[in-house]
């Protein structure tokens, strides 16, 4: 049984448990042509494509991002920049990192992504994909329609949904869970990701924990 929060009932976390869950693509690791880490306000996920370039998984990191109106006051220079800084923090050369500094979207990071490697002259078959852990699948279904012709590996900071609501916010948290299977049934009616098989049990949690208020991420129907 899912670990109960004090801030929430034991029914509401066991519906975010079943959420972050099916969220993530349980890949297994793997060495890809190259890293890509996708800007966010989470520096875990500069963090993680720190370690998985250090552990060997890819000679190559892209960070890519520019900013959003959760980010601008966290990282004012560009998300894929300060995740660069973060990342040479951590050992990484400057000459084993390419900067992404435009996307302002999923779909951005990916295509703008593939243009400066294209740049750069990397030949790249696989990509390891770095994205927060809610993100996993969503990143996967946007990775899947912008760039097909590519194998792509999902991982992101291996932690627990507890140890995550403690980092940013059990409310927060939920909510984007929330915000993010909407938008996996949504947007592949809109042509923007690749469609993905959604249990019921997984609706029916999203329909729960959106009736109980955790609905800020939620976009217009």
């Amino acid at each position: 049984m899912a670990q109960q929060r004090p801030d929430i009932s034991q029914a509401t976390w066991e519906d975010a448990q079943l959420l972050w869950d099916y969220h993530q693509m349980h890949h297994e690791i793997r060495p890809c042509s190259v890293i890509i880490g996708l800007g966010s306000h989470d520096l875990g996920v500069a963090t993680t494509s720190a370690q998985l370039y250090r552990q060997g998984f890819a000679p190559l990191v892209v960070f890519s991002g520019a900013n959003s109106p959760t980010t601008s006051g966290r990282f004012p220079r560009g998300e894929a920049v300060h995740y660069r800084e973060h990342a040479m923090m951590l050992g990484v050369p400057s000459s084993a990192i390419l900067l992404e500094p435009r996307a302002t979207n999923t779909a951005e990071n990916l295509s703008l992504s593939r243009e400066v490697l294209a740049a750069a002259e990397v030949p790249v078959s696989s990509v390891l994909l770095v994205s927060k852990p809610y993100e996993q699948r969503r990143s996967f279904a946007t990775a899947r329609k912008i760039w097909p012709d590519v194998e792509i590996v999902c991982a992101s900071e291996p932690m627990s949904l507890s140890e995550y609501a403690n980092k940013i916010g059990t409310k927060t948290v939920v909510d984007m869970l929330v915000g993010t299977l909407q938008r996996l049934v949504e947007y592949p009616k809109r042509g923007f990701i690749i469609s993905q098989e959604v249990p019921a049990t997984a609706v029916s949690a999203y329909e729960r924990l959106r009736a109980c208020g955790f609905d800020s991420r939620v976009i217009p129907s």
